[in-house]
């Protein structure tokens, strides 16, 4: 029975299909919108990583998840997310120059858009995760976030 599940699931997938959610259950995810506005270029990706664990916030692949999206000729995407209750915080980057990673400057500071969650704009170091959370508690929550340029 558990060679099914996998198949199952791949199936839904590769016709496109989604498979049902737990947001009705007590303590299962729920639906939550991120908001990105101020997009720097219409054309280039915009990569979203989430974080629920506040010791693994901005360390290298400390994220819970990443998800990319193409602006589509907008300034601003919205992107559905089923987060599980509790804390999160989101860093996102603009990749303008298409070379799939953020580019930096001598001292290291990036030199394509980026932004938090919370309009967190940090002044000489990275912002802390307690800054950027927000809570997830139940459906229809709005995450809106502009992008620094």
């Amino acid at each position: 029975m558990q060679v099914l599940k996998p198949l199952c699931l791949t199936a839904l997938c590769t016709l496109g299909l989604t498979a049902p959610t737990t947001s009705s259950v007590a303590g299962g995810p729920s639906s939550v919108t991120v908001v990105v506005s101020a997009l720097a270029s219409t054309s280039s990706c915009v990569k979203l990583y989430f974080y629920n664990a506040r010791e693994k916030f901005l360390t290298k692949g400390g994220y819970a998840f990443m998800k990319v999206v193409k602006p589509s000729g907008q300034h601003q995407v919205s992107l559905p997310v089923e987060l599980a209750p509790g804390e999160w915080a989101v860093a996102i980057t603009q990749d303008t120059n298409n070379n799939d990673k953020l580019d930096k400057n001598l001292m290291g500071i990036p030199t394509e858009p980026f932004a938090f969650s919370n309009n967190v704009r940090p002044r000489l170091s990275p912002p802390d995760f307690n800054d950027c959370k927000f809570t997830v508690n139940g459906a229809g929550k709005v995450v809106s976030i502009a992008l620094t340029k």
